[in-house]
């Protein structure tokens, strides 16, 4: 009998951002709607990390804003929420900013325009495919 194994990639349609700042997660979110022009709103539902069994290992702030006109979407996501890490091998990011866009999206343009904010000390774009925990963020 032949045996057929079948190999999944992982196929990352977003961009991820770092952000550090030593600000509260709504502190960070109105400076980028001032800064930058989003609406950003802080979502009904925490952002959960479930384990195997469905247990919910931890929940983080999570705001969003989708821009119908541009296609894109934004999540702001807190990476640290009561001693747990969303992304463990990031610890010394506060938030990601995960951007997921039909089209092209200038992100070091963007980028620019993050460093620029007073209450964000520094940000720094990652390619999902090197983070282990790329996956947490397909939602």
């Amino acid at each position: 009998m032949t045996k057929y194994t079948l190999n999944l990639e992982d196929d990352f349609d977003f961009d991820i951002i770092g952000l550090c700042s030593h600000q509260a997660d709504y502190r960070v979110c109105w400076s980028i709607n001032e800064q930058i022009g989003l609406r950003l709103k802080k979502s009904i539902e925490p952002f959960m990390v479930s384990g195997k069994k469905g247990v919910v290992n931890s929940s983080h702030s999570l705001y969003e804003f989708e821009d119908e006109d541009e296609s894109i979407a934004y999540y702001l996501i807190q990476n640290k929420s009561n001693g747990k890490f969303l992304v463990p091998e990031k610890a010394q990011i506060d938030f990601f900013l995960v951007i997921k866009e039909a089209g092209a999206f200038d992100v070091e343009g963007f980028l620019a325009k993050l460093k620029e904010i007073q209450s964000v000390l520094t940000a720094f774009s990652f390619d999902p495919c090197d983070l282990k925990s790329a996956n947490k963020f397909i939602f």
